[in-house]
């Protein structure tokens, strides 16, 4: 088996299923955790194991005023309860370990955007 093979439609499917519940659950539940207080947190995509025993977890704060690395590390603190209650949300064999990764995709895109609205670049693509 090669390490590089795209995922699977169940993977895949499985993924999205479990962002959308994760994003439910964050937006539902008042975790305790005190560098996720008052902070709305996206979760821009989830990939699935081939076996569906883990998943890693893109996330990010929404807005500039929360350090995304204290989040994430917040998240990765209760990983365990976010499992119990996604457990209770989704019908899986079994509910997947979660390591929440920090999504800078976001980050890129703004960089991209003044890149591009720069005059001299401006020039150039007209």
């Amino acid at each position: 088996m090669s390490k590089n093979r795209p995922p699977s439609q169940r993977q895949l499917k499985a993924g999205e299923l479990i962002r959308r519940a994760l994003a439910e659950i964050l937006a539902k539940e008042n975790i305790r955790d005190a560098d996720l207080q008052g902070v709305s947190v996206t979760i821009s995509e989830v990939r699935a194991s081939p076996d569906l025993k883990h998943a890693l977890v893109f996330a990010a704060p929404l807005g500039d005023q929360h350090d995304i690395d204290k989040v994430i590390a917040a998240l990765g603190r209760c990983a365990s309860f976010l499992r119990g209650r996604l457990g209770k949300e989704m019908e899986m064999k079994s509910t997947p370990r979660l390591k929440f990764v920090a999504d800078r995709s976001f980050d890129t895109a703004e960089d991209m955007a003044k890149l591009l609205n720069q005059p001299k670049v401006q020039q150039d693509l007209e």
